[in-house]
C-alpha cells in the first residue's frame, strides 16, 4: 500500500453538509475517511454508504461493546454497508462474536485498546490494575487469540504490538500530530513519519487536516512525509 490507502482523516465535524464539503475539498487527495459518534448522530451512516458507493474505503470507529448476540447481529448489518474498518473495544467476548458475524466479509475489525486520551492516571481512576503500555499488550494479545483483523493503540505501543501480533494484522494509530501541531485532548501522540517507523500501518488524522485553512494541502504535507518512509 502506497501512503494514501494508509492515511485516514477523520471526519470529526459535526454536520453532515460540513463534512461533504470536506470531502469535495479534499477529493482525490483522500481516499480513506473515518466516520465515528460525532457524526453518526448527525445523520453519517448514510454518509459512510454514500461514500462506499463511491469508491471510497470507510472506518466505522462505533468501539461496539454489548453482549455477544448484540454485537454480532450489529456486525451482521455493518457488513451490508460496505464498511472496510470497524471498531470494537477488546473484550475476548465481543471479539469472538464479531468476527464469528464478520466471517467470510472483507470487513477488517479493530480492537481498541486503550485510548489515546487516557494515560495511567486515568486507568487507576477506571479501576483497571494495568498501566497503558501493559493493557495495550495485553488486549492486543488477546486480539490475535480471537481472530481480529488488527489493533488500534497509540504510535507508542505499536512497535511491542506488531511483535506480538506479526505483519499482516493492521495497526491502526490515532493521535497523529504532525510537527509543530497541538495535542489537544491527546495524551500519547507521534508525527506520521515516527508511527510508521515504530509499526502502525495506518493513521487516523482528524483536527490537523479538517481544522487546517487548507486542508487539501495538509493532507498533501502528510501524505508526503507518510511516503518519505514508505
Amino acid at each position: 500500500m502506497n501512503a494514501r490507502d494508509r492515511l485516514i482523516v477523520g471526519l470529526d465535524i459535526p454536520t453532515i453538509g460540513e463534512a461533504e464539503k470536506m470531502v469535495s475539498a479534499l477529493g482525490d487527495t483522500v481516499s480513506f475517511y473515518k466516520i465515528g459518534y460525532q457524526l453518526v448522530f448527525a445523520g453519517g451512516l448514510e454518509l459512510a454508504r454514500d461514500l462506499a458507493k463511491d469508491g471510497k474505503k470507510v472506518f466505522l470507529d462505533m468501539k461496539l461493546l454489548d453482549i455477544d448476540n448484540t454485537v454480532a447481529k450489529g456486525v451482521e448489518n455493518i457488513v451490508k454497508m460496505g464498511m472496510t474498518m470497524l471498531t470494537l473495544h477488546a473484550y475476548p467476548k465481543a471479539m469472538r462474536a464479531a468476527v464469528e458475524a464478520a466471517r467470510g466479509s472483507d470487513l477488517c475489525l479493530l480492537a481498541v485498546t486503550v485510548l489515546t486520551s487516557m494515560d495511567e492516571t486515568d486507568l487507576v481512576d477506571a479501576s483497571y490494575e494495568y498501566d497503558p503500555h501493559t493493557l495495550v499488550l495485553r488486549r492486543s494479545e488477546q486480539a490475535l487469540a480471537a481472530g481480529m483483523g488488527g489493533i488500534v493503540c497509540s504510535a507508542e505501543e505499536s512497535a511491542a504490538v506488531r511483535k506480538i501480533v506479526g505483519p499482516d494484522l493492521a495497526i491502526v494509530t490515532p493521535g497523529i500530530r504532525p510537527a509543530g501541531s497541538e495535542a489537544g485532548d491527546q495524551k500519547r501522540v507521534m508525527t506520521p513519519a515516527d508511527a510508521l517507523r515504530a509499526g502502525s500501518s495506518h493513521l487516523v488524522v482528524a483536527r490537523p487536516i479538517v481544522k487546517a485553512p487548507d486542508p487539501k494541502a495538509a493532507a498533501q504535507a502528510i501524505l508526503a512525509e507518510m511516503q518519505d518512509v514508505l
